[in-house]
This record gives structure tokens, C-alpha cells and sequence, in this order.
């Protein structure tokens, strides 16, 4: 990918237009030397954290776990062997039991070993549980039930008279920590404040866009948790979790602010400026290693609503198409993301991956593996490998970006993001941009792939065999070839008997989620997103857009009750946020609208 650039390595000068105001440092410490690729690092990592857990690595107890875990200090609370297995059950633990359930088992071994008369143990465990305090004062935080059994810990440990063990497992602490994240603040749309223009845009050359974008990103990513990972991996959703929300509403927000900002000039020679200035902030972007935001203005370029201005892209150079091609082939989702991932395992020191194909590799990690093996026992070799998924994002984290950033061009950057437009309102605007071509179906439009007006028998045949008999004689001319005017004709025909038959396509559309790529079957657009990405007939498996569903023209067959789904990779879920997650392919096609075929 000559076109795109190579990766860069060494950090930059702010540019000039930065220098006006005070810069905005990220924390975090560069790294001093690079990261290893992905696959070295998990295969190197697994290997070492499965021979330091010895025995346990083949698979133990849940008690066998905590007493291990308990064992790892001695008796002045020093650590005498390897955090790697508490750090995995301290952070992995939910997947199995709630962290309440799991002190409550620790407070049995309390009790046992106070039975037993055995200080040196009750002494452990109290160090156990300062150490879970320390690193994960988080979930002591956050989690009531967690609080709640904490406190009939000390409220036992208490009631015994051992001062030592009351201040070890003391949680006022926690309280007095800078908790900065804000962790229980929710996204809220406001919709009574429509924020119409976007404040920042012209103002900045492609390179301080694509730098400012970044300092946005990594600020969100680095917000993102062990124990979000941890809550997505067991809600299997982002609901409920405001920091990942967040992540995604930006991730979302950008490609969306791309769209209008092409669409809110008047002309298309207009549009085709700001086109291809976002491809220049593309290929800053990919230069940068920041592959989350590349993906969403990419995406946002290649929406459909983007994507239909014909005259528009008149006005784009090849070159910049070519680098187009480029950018969808490199973000491709064909053979699991292949080119994405060869790419982003070959960048070293700061990177931002594509949240949404990791967390789709924790799910598919999470559902293809047991939680426990024989004789119930815990598979160690799943939290293992969950916890260096997991743990690989979080060490990104450490490394701060090789940019300066600008705190007034932030601000105003933020607020010109903070844009409050619905899909249909952006389709509006697109098409009064560029008003709709009523002159010929768009089902034509999909088999006239020569654009010469006709198509031939055969395939006027596989549009008609969706209709339960014939409306009209075709091929007047019996010439071999289908006119425009004459499918035209065949629809209005149609549409005509079946309103006085009152007959119609009626599916049972519902909203899914689907678990590999998939296509409109109205428009042959991908279906884009990780969660919620369309519409499936309950009755037939006919997948569609949202703005397809209401403009199908083929007719709903019905399966017989013991008939299989023609499509076995989608199912339902609830309402939750989207992530923009597309491939070359689909990107070229984008979430195509109706008109856009």
C-alpha cells in the first residue's frame, strides 16, 4: 500500500496552526521500546503465565483457585510467587461467579481457618484481600453487592478483635482516591439542543484534523477498563457500560460528521473538495496508526448517502479513488479482517485497533470455549487467554501519542462533533443535495449491469419468479431483451392488482444482530455495524436494511414450520449502541439506501 504511507515511529512537531494556545498533554509514558506483534506477544505470554500456574494450568477447583491465590503471600503480606495467577482470577473471576459470590468464599475461608485456629492463614487471606482492594478498588466502587458482603467481612473480622486484619481489609480508602473517571455518568442525547453547523473544519489542515481526531480517540480508549472488558465479555453488550459507550457514540459521531460535512456544501465540486480532503485526513490518520478513527471516516465517506452523489464523485480525482480503494481493502472484514490485522500486527509503539473487531475476538474466544472442563473444574486455559486479550488493549494504553494537541482546537473540535441528526435526516439532506432518479426501478437498476437500458429474458425471469403469477405481457417486441419502459410498465401493473387483490409483500421484519457479514437482499448493500446492523423476516430469513423493509418488492414464502432458517448467523438482541465495523467490500457498497441502488 505505497499510497497509504508507511507508519510512522518517531513523534512529530505540533503543526504551526497548534501554537496559539496551551497544549493538552495525554498521561501515560512512551514506550522505550517497540510492542511486539500480536501474535508473538499473546503465543509468549500464554506460554509463560501456563508453566508459572503449573498443575493448575490443566484445570482446578474454583477453591483450589482462591487458596493458590491466597498461598502467593507469606506471612508478612510480601508476595512470595508470581500476581500472574491473582491478577487472572482478580480480573477474569466474573465470567465464572459475581466478585460478592467470590468474597463470600473467601470469608468461608476466613471462618474455617478461625474454626481451625489458624492465624497465619486468616492472615493470608486478609492480605489477599487488601491486595484486591488495592489494584481493583474499582469494583468495591462500583458494585454494590460487592460493598455490601465487604462489610460483613469487617463486620466479622471485627467482631474477633484482630486489629491488624480490620486495617488490612479497611475500603475508606477508596473514597479518598481521585476518582476522575466518572464512571456512573451515562451518554444522554439532547435532543432539545440541536446543534445544526459544525464550528471547526475549514480551520484545519488534513494533518492537525487527523492529530486533534486521534487525541479525541486515544482519550476514549484509554478510559476503557479491564473491568469494562470484563462486564462486556459478561453482558455480551455494551449497555450498561458507559465508558465503551462513549467510545462508540465518538467512533459513531465522527463518521456521521463526515457525512454532513460533505453534504453541507452546496455544489459538487464543493463536495468533492471536502471529499477528498477527508481522504487526505485518512491517510494522516493510517500514518498515525489510529485505525478506530480511520475506520469511521472511511465508513462515513462510503456511506450511502455519501456514495449516491454521482455528481459528486464526478469530481474526485482516480488518484484519490485509488487511495479509496485502498483504505476499504486494507479495513476489509474479508477472511476475519485479514489485511486489518497483518497491518496493525506490524505497527509498533502507539496504535489505536479497531475496537470493534477485538471485542468481536473476545466474544468468539467467550463462546468457544467451556468454562469448566471434567469433574468441574475450572478451565484455567480460557481465563488465560481472555485475560491477554483483554490485557494487550489495556497495555496500549501506557503508550502515548507521538502528537501535541491544542486544548482550544479540542474544545471546539468536541462541539463541532456534538452533532444531533438522525439517519433519515441525513438522507433528506443527500437527496436534496442530489435529488433521487425516478426514471427506471432500482430492482432494474441491479440487473442492468451494463447500464444500456435493457436486460435480458433470464433475467427479467428471476425478478418474476417472486411474484405468484405473471401481471403483464413482456417483450412486446419479443426482440429478446427487456426495455426500461417495459419492467416499468410490469411493476405499475403489479402494484395495481395487488392493491385490489389486497395482497402485498407483507415480511415479519425484526431487528438483528448478525454474526458474519451479510447483505441486503433488497439492494445487495452490506449490512454495517457489530450489533443491530438490519432487518430479518422472521418467516422467510429475507435480510434488509432498515430504510429496505418498508420498499421490498419481493414477496414473503413462507417456510414450513420444520424448515430450516435459510441463514444461521443472526439473532436478536436488544437496543444497545452501534459500532461502525465494515470491510472493503462492504464499504464500497456501504449501508446502502433504497435510492442508492
Amino acid at each position: 500500500m505505497g499510497t497509504l504511507g508507511k507508519a510512522r515511529e518517531a513523534p512529530r512537531k505540533p503543526s504551526h496552526g497548534c501554537r496559539a494556545a496551551p497544549k493538552a498533554r495525554l498521561e501515560g509514558k512512551p514506550s522505550s521500546s517497540p510492542l511486539p506483534s500480536h501474535p508473538s506477544l499473546a503465543q509468549i505470554t500464554q506460554f509463560r503465565m501456563m508453566v508459572s500456574l503449573g498443575h493448575l494450568a490443566k484445570g482446578a477447583s474454583l477453591d483450589d483457585l482462591i487458596d493458590s491465590c491466597v498461598q502467593s503471600f507469606d506471612a508478612d503480606g510480601n508476595l512470595c510467587r508470581s500476581n500472574q495467577l491473582l491478577q487472572v482470577m482478580l480480573t477474569m473471576h466474573r465470567i465464572l461467579i459475581s466478585s460478592a459470590e467470590l468474597l463470600q468464599k473467601v470469608i468461608t475461608l476466613y471462618k474455617d481457618a478461625l474454626a481451625k485456629n489458624s492465624p497465619g492463614l486468616c492472615l493470608k487471606i486478609c492480605y489477599f484481600v487488601r491486595y484486591w482492594i488495592t489494584e481493583f478498588w474499582i469494583m468495591f466502587k462500583i458494585d454494590a453487592s460487592l460493598a455490601s458482603t465487604m462489610e460483613e467481612f469487617q463486620e466479622l473480622v471485627k467482631a474477633n478483635g484482630e486489629e491488624l486484619h480490620c486495617h488490612l481489609i479497611d475500603t475508606t480508602q477508596i473514597n479518598a482516591r481521585d476518582w476522575s473517571r466518572k464512571l456512573t455518568q451515562r451518554i444522554k442525547s439532547n435532543t432539545s439542543k440541536k446543534r445544526k453547523v459544525s464550528l471547526l473544519f475549514d480551520h484545519l489542515e488534513p494533518e492537525e484534523l487527523s492529530e486533534h481526531l486521534t487525541y479525541l480517540e486515544f482519550k476514549s480508549f484509554r478510559r476503557i477498563s479491564f473491568s469494562d472488558y470484563q462486564n462486556y465479555l459478561v453482558n455480551s453488550c455494551v449497555k450498561e457500560n458507559p465508558t465503551m459507550e462513549r467510545s462508540i457514540a465518538l467512533c459513531n459521531g465522527i463518521s456521521q460528521w463526515v457525512q454532513l460535512m460533505v453534504l453541507s456544501r452546496p455544489t459538487p465540486q464543493l463536495r468533492a473538495e471536502v471529499f477528498i480532503k477527508f481522504i487526505q485526513v485518512a491517510q494522516k490518520l493510517h500514518q498515525l496508526q489510529n485505525f478506530n478513527t480511520l475506520m469511521a471516516v472511511i465508513g462515513g465517506l462510503c456511506h450511502s448517502s455519501i456514495s449516491r452523489l454521482k455528481e459528486t464523485s464526478s469530481h474526485v480525482p482516480h488518484e484519490i479513488n485509488k487511495v479509496l480503494g485502498e483504505m476499504t481493502e486494507l479495513l476489509s472484514s474479508c477472511r476475519n479482517y485479514d489485511n486489518y490485522r497483518r497491518a496493525y500486527g506490524e505497527c509498533t509503539h502507539f496504535k489505536i485497533p479497531i475496537l470493534g473487531v477485538h471485542l468481536k475476538d473476545l466474544i468468539s474466544l467467550y463462546e468457544a470455549m467451556p468454562d469448566y472442563l471434567e469433574e468441574g473444574k475450572v478451565n484455567v486455559h480460557k481465563l488465560l487467554a481472555l485475560y491477554n486479550h483483554i490485557n494487550e488493549l489495556v497495555q496500549l494504553q501506557e503508550v502515548a501519542p507521538p502528537l501535541e494537541a491544542n486544548k482550544d482546537l479540542v474544545h471546539l473540535l468536541t462541539l463541532s462533533l456534538d452533532l444531533y441528526y438522525t439517519e433519515d435526516e441525513i438522507y433528506e439532506l443527500s437527496y436534496a443535495r442530489e435529488p433521487r432518479n425516478h426514471k427506471a426501478p432500482s430492482v432494474f437498476k441491479n440487473y442492468d449491469h451494463d447500464q444500456d437500458g435493457y436486460i435480458s429474458q433470464e433475467e427479467f425471469e428471476k425478478i418474476a419468479a417472486s411474484f405468484p403469477f405473471s401481471f403483464c405481457v413482456m417483450d412486446k417486441d419479443r426482440e429478446g431483451l427487456i426495455s426500461r419502459e417495459e419492467i416499468t410498465a410490469y411493476f405499475m401493473r403489479a402494484s395495481s392488482i395487488y392493491s385490489k387483490l389486497g395482497l402485498g409483500f407483507p415480511h415479519n421484519f425484526q431487528e438483528t444482530t448478525y454474526l458474519k457479514p451479510t447483505f441486503c437482499d433488497n439492494c445487495a448493500g452490506f449490512l454495517w455495524g457489530v450489533i443491530k446492523q438490519g432487518y430479518r423476516c422472521k418467516d422467510c430469513g429475507m435480510n434488509c436494511h432498515k430504510q429496505c423493509k418498508d420498499l421490498v418488492v419481493f414477496e414473503c414464502k413462507k417456510r414450513a414450520k420444520n424448515s430450516t432458517a435459510p441463514t444461521e448467523n443472526s439473532t436478536s438482541v436488544g437496543p444497545t449502541s452501534n459500532l461502525c465495523s465494515l470491510g472493503a467490500k462492504d464499504l464500497h457498497h456501504g449501508n446502502k439506501h433504497p435510492e442508492s441502488r
